[in-house]
């Protein structure tokens, strides 16, 4: 089984932070795992603050709420600065370089600058930098194994939208070969 992980997404409303952190706790759960999804909202939504704590164990969860993260996937500048300083030493950090310009250095956490927003646009997927970053996430951790990340996917897209299952794909896959 793979290790504990607790995970701050981050960004502005609408990036698809929280369904990148569902993606995740779907696989969580798809392997039996103990999870929690908390979402957070600035006062509006979209264009809003929003991040999402993430958590999989294999033990009971004490607390949904993720003060000390093992992962920052951070999708705008003011959740880098807010966010960079309480990953644990040896922790992960994804940045979407297309939107945040500066990357505090630390050299106790491995941080990986993504232009995830210019590929998904290059790629024909715009709005699927979330996605590419949780590919990346999964490339990183195998927090569970790629069928349930696959399988996780096809889960959290409803039925009347099975349109964007083939692009998520492809944007999970792309995160992936990072």
């Amino acid at each position: 089984m793979a290790k504990d992980l607790n995970i701050i997404l981050a960004g502005f409303g609408g990036q698809g932070l929280l369904f990148a952190g569902k993606i995740i706790a779907q696989a969580g759960l798809i392997e039996g795992r103990e999870i929690s999804w908390l979402p957070s909202y600035g006062p509006e939504m979209r264009g809003g603050t929003a991040n999402c704590s993430v958590c999989l164990s294999d033990e009971p969860i004490g607390s949904p709420l993720v003060t000390e993260p093992d992962v920052l996937v951070a999708m705008n500048q003011p959740s880098v600065y807010k966010f960079i300083d309480a990953v644990v030493p040896g922790g992960l950090v994804l940045v979407d370089t297309t939107l945040v310009p500066d990357i505090p250095q630390r050299d106790d956490v491995r941080i990986f600058p993504i232009p995830s927003t210019q590929l998904a646009e290059e790629n024909g997927f715009k709005t699927l930098s979330n996605v590419i970053l949780t590919g990346k996430l999964f490339a990183e951790t195998q927090f569970c194994k790629k069928e349930s990340i696959e399988e996780a996917l096809t889960k959290v897209i409803p039925p009347r939208k099975q349109k964007l299952l083939a692009p998520n794909q492809k944007a999970l896959a792309l995160g992936m070969s990072l």
